[in-house]
């Protein structure tokens, strides 16, 4: 069994701030979209169907925590409105919604199969997210893993 050092991790929990910004089901759906290339209001909204107020708070959300950047885009002859687009800490987010789509092609897929399958495009594999060490270790579990006190930890 691996090791757990006493963490308090109810004040200061990484899991509970990642929680408060991207943890809602309607910003991990803009999210997904994201990743598949949308970026207009209109079309968010078109394939998540999520109501209009929602998706403008999930929308400020993300941009708040500099997970989407807005911009601006006009069409001929229209007003100027809002495009979302990933940014770099956005993007980081890429290996946790493979890991959530893997989990979930895995349990809770639709008795046909999963709906969508990531391959990659250089050797046409599927592609998996998988946890790793700095060493090159992969395929670790729980079992390989050692909770210890981080810098943040509070003791008490």
């Amino acid at each position: 069994m691996p090791e757990v050092a006493e963490v308090s991790t109810d004040n200061n929990c990484s899991v509970a701030r990642t929680l408060a910004v991207v943890g809602e089901k309607w910003s991990l759906l803009v999210l997904r979209e994201a990743f598949f290339g949308i970026t207009r209001f209109e079309e968010f909204q078109r394939r998540i169907g999520c109501a209009r107020n929602l998706l403008t708070q999930r929308l400020a959300t993300l941009v708040e925590h500099g997970v989407l950047h807005r911009d601006s885009y006009q069409e001929p002859g229209q007003r100027a409105r809002p495009e979302y687009h990933l940014t770099d800490k956005g993007r980081e987010l890429y290996p946790v919604l493979v890991a959530l789509m893997q989990w979930g092609d895995r349990y809770v897929a639709d008795p046909a199969g999963p709906s969508v399958l990531l391959t990659h495009h250089d050797c046409g594999e599927s592609v998996h997210a998988v946890l790793t060490c700095g060493a090159g270790h992969d395929q670790l579990t729980r079992a390989d893993v050692d909770l210890n006190p981080g810098p943040g930890a509070h003791r008490g």
